[in-house]
């Protein structure tokens, strides 16, 4: 086998075990999670939550297979947050810290946060992003080594989520987004956008332990009593 088809191994290996904490049935634990607050619950799986802003590392892949493009955009992000970046070596990020021969820290290895999401536009582009520590300012993040990832800002969210467990594919995606836009449909919530999805458990985790979630921004509608004051 080629070093290099080993190294990808290995790194997905270790990756899954990050968001995972490498339990034996997949279950997360020890993992910081995006903080958000709810603010109405339309069903006992939908919710409308409100997410502050936060820091991401995103990639984009295309012109693959839902798999292979989640799997290729994982191992990408992955390498980033694993140390295929430039730390500014002013700031002391999360544990373990490579040193280098020169005395400089230059790389780092960043701590997970869940959700993973991911998004796929009618064009077949998929999109994911890992979101970073909330403890991490812009500055505080290094560079990634690799041009496929950015460092992007996330702005202030207001999202409609529905929890499910069991597959997580795009038509899994998708089928629960119909579910969502139906529950959206007698609310005062009215969606903007398409729907993402948002994944937090490695890929052993057993079906019906996993916590799954689609979710799509909203807004009130103008008819609302909110909205007419």
């Amino acid at each position: 086998m080629r070093q290099g088809s080993i190294a990808k191994i290995l790194l997905s290996g270790a990756a899954a075990c990050l968001l995972g904490s490498c339990s034996l049935v997949g279950i997360r634990s020890g993992t910081e999670e995006r903080a958000f607050t709810t603010i109405e619950h339309l069903s006992s799986d939908v919710e409308i939550r409100r997410y502050g802003p936060g820091l991401a590392a995103e990639t984009t892949v295309h012109d693959q297979e839902d798999g292979v493009a989640r799997g290729t955009a994982f191992r990408t992000l992955a390498a980033y947050i694993f140390g295929a970046n430039r730390a500014d070596g002013r700031i002391a990020m999360t544990a373990p810290v490579a040193i280098d021969p020169s005395g400089e820290d230059m790389h780092r290895t960043i701590a997970m946060t869940a959700p993973v999401t991911t998004a796929r536009d009618t064009s077949g582009v998929l999109v994911m992003r890992f979101f970073m520590p909330s403890d991490l300012g812009r500055n505080d993040i290094p560079e990634p080594n690799d041009p496929a990832v950015r460092i992007v800002e996330v702005p202030e969210q207001t999202l409609a989520v529905l929890t499910f467990s069991g597959r997580r594919d795009d038509e899994a995606v998708q089928d629960r987004g119909k579910i969502l836009a139906t529950a959206l449909a007698d609310s005062r919530w009215l969606a903007e956008g398409a729907a993402v999805g948002f994944f937090y458990d490695p890929p052993w985790t057993l079906p019906w332990f996993r916590r799954n979630e689609v979710a799509v921004a909203v807004s009130l509608r103008p008819s609302s009593p909110e909205n007419q004051r």
